[in-house]
């Protein structure tokens, strides 16, 4: 039966009013490769010639039964790590994710991953035209997360900036400075500070990226910096996002899942574990209270043998029980942290 005139004329109507088909979407996959060199938490990153750092990315390749499997076989074929632990992060597709402005933007998925590694082996060349993957330190990035030697230097820069854009909003005023101490530890001038929690890695990231005081903020309103540092280290699109994901993931994991033992070597001392896992956190830990928590969890057990690598007494080697390996939701590494005067 013919359409009627109504129906024509409501299709027509519903052509010119409807959301535009996006032709020009776009899938692949980006991953947060992690791996610790001594004291040091590093990330893959691709040095792109010219541009900016940003994480190994890829096409969504077909051929492949799930994600993961396609997120492995491009990772180790394109840059030579061999991948341990692998767990989706997000999605990431919001409109304004290309490089690319006006008629020719695209909107690009990004389904993004967190990956463990033992060993940072040289990179590969992660198959991007023009561009050099490189092992870095993950607090070139984040250098207010590194509490290791106390309070960060960057946040005598940050903090002051931080209260002038809580007060420059007036209506907002409040909400502002109650993120601003849930988050940082900052509230008002009388106020007693709160904890620093190490897992809203993420949160404090989105709070600098509203104010203005990292690149990517100021990039995307294209505005001026409301305070400059030398420590503001850009990324590509939104991968800096993604890595402030992944480290408040991995930080909250190794807490009550050991997946650290993905980043350590089949054996090891109790030191180098305790470093490790400060590393990640951000944090220094107390070493007994440290040490009683791994032998009250059953976490490692003793290989016989020792090292003599610490510069004093041989230390024992330890290694993962094989229960922990296999049980993965068994406990992980509380954190015992040491008292200090922020």
């Amino acid at each position: 039966m013919p359409a009627s005139p109504q129906d024509a004329s409501q299709s027509r109507h519903d052509a010119r009013h409807s959301p535009a088909r996006d032709e020009s979407l776009t899938i692949g996959l980006s991953a947060v490769i992690v791996a610790v060199t001594g004291d040091d938490p590093k990330v893959l990153v691709v040095r792109r010639h010219g541009g900016r750092d940003a994480l190994p990315s890829g096409p969504l390749e077909r051929g492949h039964r799930t994600l993961e499997t396609g997120l492995r076989n491009w990772v180790e074929r394109q840059t030579l790590q061999k991948l341990g632990h692998v767990e989706q992060l997000y999605t990431f597709g919001d409109r304004d994710r290309s490089e690319t402005d006006g008629d020719h933007a695209t909107r690009r998925l990004s389904v993004a991953y967190l990956a463990l590694v033992r060993e940072a082996r040289p990179a590969g060349d992660a198959g991007t035209a023009g561009a050099d993957a490189v092992w870095t330190s993950w607090y070139r990035f984040f250098p207010w997360e590194d509490w290791r030697d106390g309070r960060p230097a960057i946040l005598d820069v940050l903090e002051p900036a931080l209260r002038t854009w809580a007060a420059a909003d007036a209506r907002h005023a409040t909400r502002r400075l109650e993120r601003l101490s849930l988050n940082f530890g900052l509230g008002d001038e009388a106020e007693e500070r709160t904890g620093w929690n190490d897992e809203r890695t993420l949160e404090r990231y989105e709070l600098l990226y509203e104010a203005g005081l990292v690149a990517e903020g100021r990039r995307d309103r294209d505005s001026t910096p409301a305070v400059r540092h030398q420590m503001d280290t850009e990324m590509a699109v939104d991968h800096r996002r993604m890595l402030a994901l992944a480290i408040a993931r991995l930080r909250g994991k190794i807490k009550y899942r050991p997946v650290v033992f993905e980043l350590m070597p089949p054996s090891f001392t109790l030191l180098q574990f305790q470093r490790t896992v400060e590393a990640l956190s951000g944090v220094r830990l107390h070493k007994q209270n440290f040490r009683r928590l791994v032998e009250q969890q059953r976490l490692v057990e003793e290989t016989g043998e020792t090292s003599a690598e610490t510069g004093g007494r041989p230390a024992r080697l330890v290694r993962f029980r094989r229960e922990v390996v296999l049980e993965r939701p068994a406990p992980g590494v509380r954190l015992p942290m040491a008292s200090s005067k922020r």
